[in-house]
């Protein structure tokens, strides 16, 4: 690869000035967080009640939604990568909109389909006198929105790779759709799965814009460490620059599970 490189030249100024400025706007604000972090405090800040509520109730919801993403995206990512039907485009192409959406415009979403007069939000409230925002499984159900198109489109992605032939090879020896699904299908996209998953609990654990609109900002409730340290971003700088190096660790633990997958 030296050698190669060599024969090619010097890299280009116009190309590797551009790279630089690229790497250190990547860089700069997470050497910026580390050196505001107040360390020898960090014991003190992050051992109050309120931190170990809002950490409880990340790593709660979080771990809530990333089941949850298992058991609704795993079927969903087995229908887009097996099933030829009409409007399958259509239907990736809606998994990726949350992907895209604001997420304040996703929590005004949740509020329209799930609130006390939304769509489904009035039937529950009449018929069951439940209400979703504003409580813990609303936190999940945001959190679940924002987190589980990039389950899907690892999954869709693992299975797409994998093949249909050990599928067919299956079906040749009489097995049907379910069992080949649970004993081919899912194993071999057990990697995927796992990546899935990871992406998944992570988007959840720093979810914000959709949580703070549809389920709200209140201690023990709903109050989870990305709307904690914007809450602290303001009454004590301080803390914040603490929370958000926990938060910051936690991302750097999942790009060290997915390094065999993705880096």
């Amino acid at each position: 690869m030296a050698r190669a490189d060599a024969d090619l030249g010097r890299v280009p100024p116009v190309l590797l000035l551009p790279a630089v400025l690229a790497t250190g706007l990547l860089l700069l604000p997470l050497l910026g967080l580390l050196a505001r972090t107040p360390w020898t405090d960090l014991p003190e800040l992050l051992g109050t009640p309120v931190v170990a509520q809002a950490l409880w109730l990340s790593l709660t919801t979080s771990t809530i939604t990333a089941g949850l993403c298992v058991v609704l995206g795993t079927p969903l990512a087995w229908l887009l990568a097996r099933v030829d039907f009409r409007g399958r485009r259509l239907l990736r192409a809606l998994v990726t909109v949350p992907l895209v959406l604001p997420p304040v415009v996703g929590g005004v979403a949740l509020l329209g389909a799930f609130g006390r007069t939304g769509l489904v939000g009035a039937p529950l409230d009449s018929a069951f006198g439940l209400t979703l925002p504003f409580t813990t499984p609303a936190v999940v159900l945001a959190h679940t929105f924002v987190a589980l198109p990039f389950f899907v489109l690892a999954v869709e992605g693992a299975l797409r790779a994998g093949g249909r032939e050990l599928d067919a090879v299956a079906a040749t020896l009489g097995a049907r759709r379910w069992t080949t699904f649970r004993r081919v299908t899912v194993p071999l996209a057990l990697p995927g799965i796992a990546a899935g998953l990871a992406l998944a609990w992570a988007r959840s654990l720093g979810e914000f814009g959709a949580t703070i609109t549809f389920a709200g900002n209140f201690p023990g409730r709903t109050q989870t460490m990305p709307l904690l340290v914007y809450t602290e971003l303001q009454d004590d700088p301080r803390s914040a620059y603490a929370l958000s190096l926990v938060m910051l660790a936690v991302s750097l633990a999942v790009l060290a599970m997915l390094r065999d997958r993705w880096l």
